[in-house]
């Protein structure tokens, strides 16, 4: 039984002040809930200190929207992974908008979960199709291969370590979103499918993969409902209270 994760990635958004007032408010009711659920909030870089010390008290998990893959270096503006370690437990690796604005490429992904589970962080790995892709029937195949090789080089026992989040291009702050069924068939079929491939069919049922694009306390049961999603990662909704709601309806659903 793979316990769900609802993790909210807050992007460029709050300020520390707004960051801890924020996690004040919400901290009490996702920790009531952290034995059905992993909950995991994501702020800026400059918030990353404060939030942990104000949710050190708690079970809910905080993590880094990003990282890089050296250890120290002439790389301005960079985040060494030993830099988010004394307050992350996760590190959000490849997300689309990483992709799309910084032209981050597959290899960078890969060594930056090698580089993340080096120094004991989980990476959240996130994968997905734009939607011409989407269109034109190619979504197994690039996100198989966004799959495979954000894994290479990797054993099965670090793979399983990992978390993937399938969050279709299309679907990511447009409030447009794949129905649970689409999402579950993906996920199911072509993320889990590109794992067993890879290692075999033991490993792709233990790593957790979550939904992501478009998520909101209004949907997230349909999705939570769907047996191969474990949870998802929350953007916009995560900036709100409604975050501990979505955290509530999921635990209701593995109860």
């Amino acid at each position: 039984m793979r316990k769900p994760i609802i993790a909210g990635n807050w992007k460029m958004n709050k300020t520390t002040a707004e960051a801890l007032e924020f996690v004040r408010e919400i901290r009490y009711g996702l920790n009531q809930l952290s034995q059905q659920v992993d909950s995991v909030v994501c702020p800026p870089f400059v918030a990353l200190q404060a939030v942990s010390e104000a949710l050190q008290p708690t079970r809910v998990g905080v993590g880094a929207q990003n990282m890089y893959f050296q250890e120290k270096g002439a790389y301005t503006g960079e985040i060494a992974p030993n830099m988010i370690t004394p307050y992350c437990q996760y590190v959000i690796l490849g997300h689309s908008e990483r992709r799309a604005y910084f032209e981050e490429t597959d290899e960078a992904v890969n060594k930056k979960v090698k580089a993340a589970l080096a120094h004991e962080i989980i990476p959240i790995i996130c994968v997905g199709e734009s939607l011409e892709q989407n269109e034109a029937g190619e979504t197994h195949s690039f996100v198989s291969s966004q799959v495979i090789a954000a894994f290479e080089g990797l054993s099965a026992e670090q793979a399983a370590n990992c978390i993937i989040a399938y969050e279709p291009i299309w679907a990511i702050g447009t409030g447009k979103s794949a129905s649970a069924a689409d999402a579950g068939r993906i996920i199911g079929v072509t993320v889990r499918g590109a794992i067993a491939n890879v290692y075999n069919e033991a490993t792709a049922q233990q790593i957790r993969i979550q939904y992501g694009g478009s998520a909101t306390a209004a949907n997230i049961g349909e999705y939570m409902a769907h047996p191969d999603i474990d949870g998802a990662l929350v953007g916009g909704a995560s900036l709100k209270p409604d975050f501990v709601e979505m955290v509530r309806v999921t635990a209701e659903l593995t109860e």
